[in-house]
């Protein structure tokens, strides 16, 4: 026998929007996106294209398209436009590999650690603009972040 859809009297009503965890984090990204576009457009980039520079400031050496994607949590064909408007705004190199044609290396050039350089004001922003602490932020991060992963690791749910 297939399984029944729970009836009306076990599931619980929806809850109002305002409760909803998911509208939250999704207001809360739309709110943070909103205060940084000023800037990123004083510096010529978009969200996504700083998150690009993020990933590659982190890792000395520059990424693959495959690489960025994978911090990104995004797919690299997503990237690939990304890196070919920062590389022909002059923040990034793009070199394929040599040895694997399929892989495109991704580098900061000095331009773009510039670039990169000018969002450092982003986070004391948002620590003014939200009136909250730093620690309460961090640590606030944290939650998300654990959030984040135990919906994206099947194998961690009810941990």
């Amino acid at each position: 026998m297939p399984d029944q859809p729970p009836s009306s009297d076990t599931v619980p009503p929806p809850l109002p929007l305002d409760e909803q965890l998911c509208f939250s984090l999704y207001a809360a990204t739309i709110a943070i996106n909103r205060a940084y576009k000023p800037m990123l457009d004083r510096l010529g980039i978009t969200y996504p294209q700083f998150l690009v520079l993020q990933t590659l400031h982190e890792a000395e050496d520059g990424r693959t398209i495959g690489a960025i994607a994978e911090r990104l949590a995004l797919e690299p064909s997503t990237i690939t436009p990304l890196a070919k408007r920062l590389e022909a705004a002059g923040l990034v190199t793009r070199l394929r590999n040599p040895a694997d044609e399929r892989q495109m290396h991704v580098r900061l050039t000095p331009a773009g650690r510039t670039c990169w350089a000018g969002t450092g004001c982003l986070g004391p922003m948002i620590v003014d603009r939200s009136g909250m602490t730093p620690d309460r932020l961090r640590a606030l991060n944290a939650e998300v972040t654990a959030l984040r992963r135990a919906l994206g690791d099947p194998d961690s749910a009810g941990r």
